[in-house]
């Protein structure tokens, strides 16, 4: 069965810890494709300014150009009446019939994971692979019984997924694999402030599209 992990955000811009975190996993969860789907607007960040949908398309293309199981998705680019992560998971899920799917979040989305609309629903309907950040306490208190049964701690036996296993439940993976804490509003602060040391946290070819379109000024 084809294994293919799906990574949602913002990507604004798009940086080195976003491409670690796509690179480590498609190692580790023995990944046949992961793919970025950038949002058109994020729900949770409605009411704050983002940059356009095709500049953040266009700096991922450049990131991942040479990277073959790397892939963008524009599902949710496609359709931003529908902006909610379950209607996009639903509608993956029912296309890729013969993949076993994973969705990716990090350390804060799974903190506010209860915030999310239709939550449940997002951490039952496929895999789900939760990356910490350095020196950041992971809580599961937050969620239900139900849901904390399905969860995979890889943080000391970081052991890949099972492509055969036997329970059909879907699965709730916690991995430290990603010891790398990159911040793209950090990025976003140091183009305003004149600092260059933002240079260092995104690709040469990013940072190249950034300055040349002037984003973040």
């Amino acid at each position: 069965m084809k294994r293919v992990a799906f990574y949602g955000g913002s990507f604004d811009p798009v940086h080195d810890g976003h491409l670690r975190v796509a690179e480590v996993l498609t190692e580790l969860f023995e990944l046949d494709e992961f793919v970025f789907i950038p949002a058109f607007h994020a729900p949770h960040k409605r009411g704050k300014t983002v940059t356009s949908p095709v500049c953040r398309y266009a700096m991922i293309a450049l990131a991942t150009n040479d990277l073959p199981k790397i892939k963008i998705s524009t599902v949710e680019l496609n359709a931003p009446e529908k902006p909610y992560t379950f209607e996009t998971l639903l509608k993956l899920k029912n296309k890729l019939t013969d993949a076993q799917i994973f969705f990716v979040m990090g350390a804060d989305s799974w903190e506010e994971i209860t915030t999310w609309r239709e939550w449940k629903l997002v951490l039952t309907t496929v895999d789900i692979i939760v990356v910490t950040r350095p020196h950041f306490e992971i809580e599961f208190s937050h969620v239900s019984e139900e849901i904390r049964e399905r969860i995979v701690d890889l943080r000391e036996s970081p052991q890949p997924a099972a492509r055969n296993r036997q329970s059909k439940d879907q699965q709730i993976y916690v991995t430290d694999a990603v010891c790398l804490d990159v911040s793209a509003t950090e990025i976003r602060q140091e183009i305003r402030a004149g600092d260059n040391h933002w240079r260092e946290l995104v690709p040469p070819q990013v940072a190249k599209y950034i300055e040349k379109y002037e984003l973040y000024i």
